[in-house]
């Protein structure tokens, strides 16, 4: 056996509070306790010193897109874009230094800029010419393209890219790149998730946004970061979910499952109408891509085959419909059947308590993005712009819907939002709406043991550092935390000394830097 012994740190356990020292044997936590007792109960061991670091369960983020994210990596990044005309600035610089081959982009919202208007075909055509270009929008469910990848996809030029035909275009802006570019990006994504002191992701693919290939090669792709997979594909009768399964390999047939699309592009479903939307709008209250006979017959199928199910739900009009489809397969396969099989549902945004008592009660869990509330909640945010701002007042209530009983877990959907955990759980605990946040103690929960669960890992003790449970962890810097100091000396954010609750560093500074990311004792990053 071989044994790793962390000293002069602090360790972030329930099990001990105040540990300064933490043993590892052959990827199993197998102690914890002080600097001076381990060396003498492991005087064989090796010895890493952490140098007053901080050692916490890594991060697990429960909603990413690898090949996605990469490609924002390696390629061009529109989020940093304050202008309509920066935004083709950006787009045209990336043209000059890459002459040839699709040109990917990711990330433009014009509802931060000072004139709201959104890059079209002819700005796009302006800058590339004669070549394929796609630049999704920043929650991907629009996009502007040029006439050439129009024209490739089969779109019309004044067709808005939203829903089929946006996917029709984004398809066809995949399939010009290479397999050496998707692997180049799957690798940049899931070395900045080790980087990010993330061991596991889950990730939410389907025919529309990544396809078969990607998926295939995603799953053979060498990384130590753990990728749990889910298929978004619906289906209709338990034969069509198994052979599914079967034939994706996937965790279950959930994820990104469109129900709806997103409210920045105005497709997320609602009862009424958006507030900015345009009077020629076909679609006023947004767009509803499965029924309510569609999804329950998707989670009749996945619940008597024993498979875990779910939607990308975001608009108010979305949860209704899912929640009441849930409750015929509760009322025909019972809440044990429906609890057993962890159904999840992605983003759930416009929930009401009502629905989410029934959501709490049937075992229903909402894997959600904290950075959705920081990027566009507020009076005079996205959210408020599409929806007013009392309806805007309303979404993303995390702390209504753990007070319901519905386990959390949260992620990044990136690229949509930044992959850093502690952004995640910042945001989490700053919530714009009064009443909506969570503690700082909730929310890395549902970053880190949460989204084991989520996944279906229901053993007690992974995503935690006790005896027994994974050596999964990250090794964190950490600006105001005086991790040398006594435990009843540090501040406990939002926390009571007296609760011996494990610390968490302060996160109105600067973020933690994460020095090494570990997982079941093998070493990811530093």
């Amino acid at each position: 056996m071989t044994t790793t012994l962390l000293l002069n740190g602090r360790v972030h356990s329930p099990a001990m509070p105040d540990a300064t020292a933490m043993a590892v044997r052959d990827g199993i936590v197998a102690w914890l306790g002080s600097d001076d007792v381990g060396r003498a109960q492991f005087p064989d061991a090796e010895v890493v010193d952490l140098g007053g670091g901080f050692v916490a369960p890594a991060f697990v983020d429960s909603h990413v897109h690898t090949t996605a994210t990469g490609l924002t990596l390696t390629g061009l990044d529109l989020r940093p874009a304050t202008s309509l005309r920066h935004c083709l600035d950006l787009l045209a610089e990336y043209v000059s230094t890459h002459p040839d081959g699709v040109v990917w982009g990711h990330g433009w919202d014009e509802t931060r800029w000072p004139e709201r208007t959104a890059p079209g075909t002819a700005d796009v055509d302006a800058v590339v010419g004669d070549r394929p270009a796609y630049l999704a929008r920043v929650d991907v469910h629009s996009a502007a393209a040029s006439t050439h990848l129009r024209r490739a996809a089969g779109v019309a030029g004044g067709t808005p890219l939203t829903g089929d035909a946006h996917h029709a275009v984004r398809r066809a802006a995949r399939e010009r790149l290479t397999a050496a570019q998707r692997g180049d990006a799957r690798q940049a994504a899931l070395d900045a998730a080790a980087a990010l002191g993330i061991a596991a992701v889950h990730e939410c693919a389907g025919p529309e946004i990544g396809g078969l290939d990607d998926w295939h090669e995603l799953r053979t792709h060498r990384h130590g970061v753990e990728v749990i997979g889910y298929w978004g594909e619906a289906v209709g009768t338990v034969a069509q979910a198994r052979e599914l399964i079967a034939g994706t390999q996937a965790r279950g047939l959930a994820g990104d499952l469109f129900v709806d699309g997103a409210l920045g592009s105005r497709t997320a479903w609602l009862h009424e109408p958006y507030t900015d939307v345009p009077a020629d709008c076909p679609a006023p209250t947004g767009n509803s891509y499965l029924d309510e006979d569609a999804v329950a017959a998707h989670l009749s199928a996945c619940t008597e085959a024993g498979i875990t199910a779910g939607f990308h739900v975001i608009g108010d009009a979305a949860v209704a419909a899912v929640t009441t489809a849930l409750e015929t397969v509760v009322q025909r396969f019972g809440v044990a059947a429906v609890a057993r099989c962890g159904h999840r549902l992605e983003h759930l945004e416009m929930v009401t308590a009502e629905q989410a008592d029934r959501l709490g009660a049937w075992g229903v869990i909402a894997s959600m993005q904290p950075n959705f509330d920081a990027l566009w909640g507020g009076a005079h945010g996205m959210y408020a712009q599409r929806l007013g701002v009392e309806r805007a007042a309303g979404l993303n209530r995390f702390a209504m819907l753990a007070s319901r009983g519905i386990p959390l877990a949260f992620g990044s959907d990136t690229p949509v939002t930044d992959m850093n955990p502690w952004a995640t759980v910042r945001a989490a605990t700053t919530h714009h709406t009064p009443g909506s946040a969570v503690s700082a103690r909730a929310a890395f929960a549902a970053a880190t043991r949460g989204a084991w669960r989520a996944s279906g890992v229901r053993d007690g003790v992974t995503g935690t550092l006790v005896p027994g449970a994974p050596a999964t962890y990250a090794i964190w810097e950490a600006d105001g935390f005086d991790v040398s100091a006594p435990a009843d000396a540090v501040q406990r954010w939002s926390t009571d000394p007296r609760s011996r609750v494990p610390v968490l560093p302060r996160l109105d500074g600067d973020l933690p830097r994460c020095r090494q990311t570990v997982h079941r004792g093998h070493v990811l990053h530093g």
